[in-house]
């Protein structure tokens, strides 16, 4: 697909999107059914496309993780195919009034939910975020561009092949998503000068690649850079609760952007949790690298952390723990090293969870709940376009209504301004 191709998919794109925001909810919710079931039916085609990539890359030099994203299985499939079916389940966003005021003049002004336009989506190694991004995009009226790594390029085209033959079904118009298939990365470069069709940049990956996107871009590009999740467990922690909840922060998918990163840990309970903890981390393969608190009560369990630990996104079975003396401590430390992404605090005392869920700064604050929950799917959008640590628009896992903008409808009488 060449430059020339490229930029008329980007003129059919944005005139588009002066459609699909025209189009009845129930049209779209039919797409997102069939598109649904097409999954499921299509799921052998899919597997196998899918398979040769994951040949591919387990030639190459790569962690675990990244196989672990890549592979999809009948799991996923399904997984993908039922996030649909939430999307269909949800309000759709387009055309409802935020607010609505009438003004001494007799003007009656209303901020109504509009979709942004032309959203490119720029992913890695994760074919999920295919089906994801499509679906949400339709729902909110949008148009999508999505570009894949080539890690995954023949998973990427057999999903966007099945939906888009099932969305013609609905009546959904032809450029209501695209697939760029060209995976030479100059072609990014081109994608992101493209301000005058594309009016939003989502990038989906590592840090690297939101790093470049963001440097590059011309575009506004909504983003997060690291996901360096921290768990702390409060003097007044339940310490059964507590290992149940860093146990699965770290252990249940440690490749992922919400998994837990560092672990702090109040000084009068350190030396009754730790030990145990420690015990649970060895046997699921963890690395501990702490504190020199953490090294004296562990023994030879773990290894001393370097001055880097605590701002690393390790993306593995590694976890950096420190021993604080104080919740002041902990949040001064997680807003000093953290990534402003998910952050959890372990404890009944409701005054201290207040504490660190007003003061933590961070886009997602939990109490008593693994950081893992931070999906949009877990959160009830239905699934998630990304997740935003920036503070303007949106923040969080991103859904539907993040998907949208608003314009302001004015009704008059025949009103002019003095």
């Amino acid at each position: 697909m060449s430059t020339v191709n490229i930029a008329k998919m980007l003129k059919s794109a944005k005139e588009a999107s002066f459609k699909m925001p025209l189009l009845a909810a129930d049209v779209k919710n039919k797409a997102l059914n069939l598109m649904a079931s097409a999954l499921i039916k299509k799921k052998d085609y899919i597997l196998k496309e899918n398979l040769k990539d994951v040949r591919a890359i387990a030639e190459k030099d790569v962690t675990q993780s990244t196989v672990d994203r890549l592979t999809l299985n009948d799991k996923r499939i399904n997984e993908m195919s039922v996030s649909l079916k939430e999307i269909v389940l949800l309000d759709d966003p387009v055309g409802k009034i935020i607010s609505q005021k009438e003004r001494p003049s007799g003007l009656l002004i209303k901020k109504v939910r509009v979709p942004i336009g032309v959203v490119l989506i720029i992913y890695e190694a994760r074919p999920n975020v295919t089906s994801d991004c499509i679906g949400l995009t339709l729902k909110s009226g949008n148009v999508s561009i999505l570009r894949g790594g080539s890690e995954a390029i023949h998973s990427n085209l057999a999903i966007f092949k099945v939906l888009k033959e099932a969305a013609g079904k609905a009546g959904i118009p032809e450029n209501a998503f695209s697939f760029v298939a060209n995976t030479d990365r100059k072609i990014v470069d081109f994608l992101l000068r493209q301000d005058k069709f594309i009016d939003l940049v989502i990038p989906r990956g590592g840090e690297g690649l939101i790093c470049e996107v963001t440097k590059r871009s011309r575009i506004p590009v909504i983003k997060h850079y690291k996901g360096i999740c921290a768990v702390y467990v409060d003097s007044e922690a339940d310490l059964n609760m507590a290992e149940v909840i860093v146990h699965n922060a770290k252990v249940q998918r440690p490749g992922v952007c919400n998994a837990m990163e560092t672990l702090l840990v109040h000084e009068d309970i350190a030396i009754r949790f730790l030990p145990g903890m420690a015990k649970k981390f060895k046997e699921a393969g963890v690395e501990i690298r702490g504190c020199p608190v953490t090294y004296k009560i562990l023994k030879g369990a773990a290894k001393k952390a370097k001055d880097k630990d605590w701002g690393m996104e390790f993306l593995d079975l590694i976890v950096a723990v420190k021993v604080v003396k104080t919740i002041d401590e902990a949040i001064t430390h997680i807003n000093t090293f953290g990534s402003h992404h998910s952050d959890t605090i372990v404890t009944d005392d409701l005054v201290v969870a207040k504490k660190f869920l007003s003061e933590v700064d961070s886009a997602v604050v939990f109490h008593n709940a693994s950081t893992r929950f931070t999906d949009g799917y877990q959160f009830g959008l239905g699934a998630e376009i990304g997740i935003s640590t920036d503070k303007i628009h949106a923040r969080g896992p991103m859904g539907l209504e993040e998907l949208c903008s608003y314009k302001y409808q004015v009704y008059g009488s025949g009103q002019i301004r003095q």
